[in-house]
């Protein structure tokens, strides 16, 4: 890793990713030909053998990629290449570092290719307003026809912009399994059956839902949920935080199909009902809109699935 005068430090990550800190204002880094080198594990020699072969191949014009800067204690200019030659010498380099990197950069091509977009969470936490307007401008770019749920998805999305390891933990499966808020929290279903009829009561009257809304199909099937949520095994509950009891309480109604009509809109409602009886706060954590998107993915998702439900559930709670 080396310093110069104007801050730019460039290194290489573990899994092969080239990092970089410094003034990006011309979108693009500077590094001389030792620190190419050092980038990729290789000698000077060759790094400025693969850059005057880059150059003859015509592969990255010289005129507009390299310039002539004096550093601190350097009696003479010093030629730094900018990012586009950095590249072209990563692919050309035979180490075990290049060969790293190129697995990286592959990985992200493909991801440019088949999905039309890469998602780097560490740029995105330094740029997080730029990152918003891109939000906005795709918003813009959906389907009119699926409007309201590509709006709930996308207010997800920002939900989850300040943690955004949240979207590399999903792929790899290592959301979070358990909650963070231990708190002794007792609820009664006769409760809940009767604040879950005051909410049908509001749907009918405003003409969203009918009398079929909130009907068990199985007697007493959501105090099952509720005996669930509070189960305990050698004594000790299953379910031991209130983020997690809630989040399974909004998963089971959901994916369980209590009800002969409104199993997500009951599930969402019972989520927040259990959140505020145990006097947690979720205000500044879930808009109506992401609770909306993360019912929706419930309801669409597979069995095998349930942990990574779960998971997003609490990574929001955790926000």
């Amino acid at each position: 890793m080396k310093k110069i005068k104007n801050k730019i430090i460039i290194y290489q990550g573990k899994n092969g990713e080239i990092k970089f800190r410094g003034d990006f204002s011309k979108d693009t880094i500077w590094g001389t030909q030792k620190q190419i080198a050092d980038v990729f594990g290789v000698e000077r020699s060759v790094a400025t053998k693969h850059i005057n072969k880059i150059f003859k191949d015509k592969e990255v014009s010289k005129k507009s990629n390299v310039q002539n800067l004096h550093i601190a204690n350097s009696d003479k200019p010093v030629k730094f290449y900018n990012l586009d030659i950095i590249l072209a010498v990563g692919y050309r380099t035979n180490s075990a570092k290049a060969i790293e990197f190129r697995k990286w950069a592959t990985k992200v091509l493909r991801q440019y290719i088949t999905k039309g977009y890469i998602i780097n969470p560490k740029m995105i936490e330094k740029n997080y307003q730029s990152f918003m307007d891109a939000v906005e401008k795709v918003q813009k770019l959906l389907p009119k026809d699926n409007l309201i749920f590509t709006e709930n998805v996308l207010e997800l999305i920002k939900t989850f912009a300040s943690t955004w390891f949240s979207l590399e933990s999903f792929d790899e499966d290592k959301l979070p399994q358990e909650g963070f808020t231990k708190k002794d929290i007792q609820i009664q279903a006769k409760d809940l059956y009767r604040d879950i009829e005051i909410f049908k009561k509001q749907l009918i009257k405003k003409k969203l839902a009918t009398e079929l809304f909130a009907q068990e199909r199985s007697k007493q099937s959501l105090e099952g949920i509720i005996g669930n949520v509070y189960q305990a095994v050698f004594g000790a509950e299953v379910y031991k935080t209130i983020e997690e009891k809630a989040a399974h309480l909004l998963y089971f109604t959901v994916k369980n199909h209590l009800f002969s009509d409104g199993n997500k809109r009951v599930g969402a409602f019972i989520f927040i009902w259990y959140l505020r009886k145990a006097k947690y706060n979720f205000r500044n954590k879930i808009t109506p809109e992401a609770l909306t998107a993360i019912t929706l993915f419930i309801a669409e998702s597979k069995p095998q699935e349930k942990d990574k439900m779960v998971g997003l559930i609490l990574l929001l709670l955790k926000k």
